[in-house]
């Protein structure tokens, strides 16, 4: 991971002296964990996550000029995902809602983890796109409230209500499937 510093000079370099080389970097440096992030935002749907990733960073690249660096590139970035995600979500893709019977296992797994997996598949299919993006931000991701916030551009006190509410959905749609 890159130093703000360092994002801060590619990021100069990419405005100033449209130096795609400087993108690049800034590219090689988040692609691996915003790819990531976005697969698990749609389910493990691997095309999907591509074409989300691939406007994600078109639209980086064409709106650089308004990177305020007031928060990190990487938080800026998730933020451009989260919106592609969510516009995708609702325009084009409203059948690649995770399936229940499309849970991401492998033969390799231990079968209680398979089973894990599973139940978190089935209770992410049950989140619309936001609460699914703010779960994924939290427990996945890791990420403190006010940088969701940050990504989202949901006030505070909303993205507290939606992770409460999103979690009690995730619990009754897994406690509904295994009855």
């Amino acid at each position: 991971m890159l130093t703000k510093i360092e994002e801060l000079a590619l990021i100069a370099r990419c405005v100033a002296a449209d130096d795609r080389n400087a993108f690049g970097k800034l590219v090689d440096a988040y692609s691996d964990s915003l790819r990531r992030f976005i697969f698990n935002l749609t389910g493990g749907n691997a095309p999907l996550t591509d074409d989300i990733a691939q406007e994600t960073f078109i639209k980086a690249y064409t709106s650089l000029r308004s990177f305020k660096g007031i928060s990190r590139f990487k938080t800026w970035l998730y933020r451009i995902a989260c919106n592609e995600f969510i516009n995708t979500m609702r325009a084009d893709h409203p059948s690649e809602e995770i399936d229940k019977a499309d849970a991401i296992t492998t033969d390799s797994e231990p079968m209680d983890i398979t089973d894990l997996r599973h139940d978190l598949q089935v209770g992410l299919a049950a989140l619309n796109p936001t609460e699914r993006t703010l779960i994924l931000l939290f427990y996945l991701e890791d990420r403190p409230i006010k940088e969701i916030v940050k990504i989202t551009g949901l006030p505070e006190g909303t993205v507290k209500v939606y992770l409460s509410r999103a979690k009690t959905k995730m619990a009754k749609a897994m406690t509904d499937f295994n009855l």
